[in-house]
């Protein structure tokens, strides 16, 4: 058995082992304002310059440097965004408005 202060390393990092790329976001990244979603499930994010990505280009541009405070997972082969752990609840994608595109 792990000791606690090694079990709580372990379980602070794991929302950071669930990303595959960590991207470092380059000084005029964007930041994600809005998530777009479609029958209540996410197919695209709005960013702070106004402009609307579908989730392929999101993720495509986060690995380029362009969106800042996110990371790349993936689920059954897809790649989506994914907020880095930061201690505040209030900038995780989930908790962004949703609009309809």
């Amino acid at each position: 058995m792990m000791p606690e202060n090694n079990m709580n390393q372990f379980t602070n990092n794991l929302p950071m082992m669930a990303l595959e790329d960590i991207p470092i976001p380059k000084p005029d990244a964007q930041q994600i304002v809005a998530l777009v979603k479609e029958s209540g499930r996410v197919t695209g994010y709005q960013l702070s310059d106004g402009k609307i990505l579908d989730k392929e280009e999101g993720v495509e541009l986060a690995k380029q440097g362009g969106i800042q405070g996110v990371g790349i997972a993936s689920r059954n082969g897809n790649e989506y965004l994914k907020s880095l752990p930061d201690g505040s609840e209030s900038n995780n994608l989930s908790n962004l408005p949703s609009i309809t595109n």
